[in-house]
């Protein structure tokens, strides 16, 4: 899989690279399915596992702030894949958080993560993952060098705006029915510069209700 994104020009970073070869994907989506296959997968309760193409590209965008000791913070966690990469980019004394609303998934992505190569993150409790309305972030450990978020948002929330650390980044799509992938950076004085990457697909980001109801 990581070869193949190396061959195409997806994948450009060395460390990137060494992050998803060392966090199988096969322990993160459901049994039956392609792992390797670069296409998005139903992981139940109407979420999906993004295409490895685009967790590739995400963690490119974020690596400057993915370094080891930085904070990262990943909205809509999911199946926990890309939890599980920052927790190992930011090692040693980093932090890495998931938040997700439905609670089935919080389970499954931490069943997921203690099968993977991140699993001693667990145990040392530099990587969480917790149960909540990701919109609202998770302010108790920001603030963040780095915010990934996994869903469309009708807009960037005023949250995860405040929980962005000076100097750090977030990369988030925007939009419903077109959406675009936003790149969002936060200059020494408190100001945003933001920067639209490329045109996206994702699921929104809503209420547990909504996205159990099928939107």
């Amino acid at each position: 899989m990581v070869e193949n994104l190396r061959r195409y020009g997806v994948i450009t970073s060395n460390k990137v690279a060494q992050v998803m070869e060392a966090i199988d994907r096969a322990f993160f989506v459901p049994e039956g399915m392609q792992p390797y296959a670069d296409s998005p997968m139903p992981i139940g309760h109407n979420a999906t596992i993004s295409a490895p193409h685009m967790h590739a590209y995400c963690l490119q965008l974020l690596e400057q702030n993915l370094q080891p000791g930085m904070r990262a913070l990943d909205v809509g966690s999911g199946s926990g894949y890309l939890t599980a990469c920052f927790g190992l980019m930011v090692r040693p004394e980093g932090r890495a958080v998931g938040v997700e609303h439905i609670p089935e998934l919080v389970s499954y992505s931490i069943e997921n993560i203690q099968k993977s190569a991140a699993a001693p993150l667990l145990k040392d409790s530099s990587l969480s993952v917790h149960c909540g309305d990701g919109r609202q972030g998770w302010a108790e450990c920001g603030p963040y060098d780095a915010i990934h978020v996994g869903a469309a948002a009708e807009e960037i929330p005023e949250a995860l705006m405040e929980q962005l650390k000076e100097g750090g980044r977030m990369v988030i799509p925007v939009g419903n029915m077109f959406q675009d992938l936003q790149v969002v950076d936060k200059n020494s004085d408190g100001s945003l510069t933001i920067r639209t990457e490329t045109s996206v697909l994702y699921v929104p980001l809503t209420s547990p209700d909504a996205q159990l109801r099928g939107y």
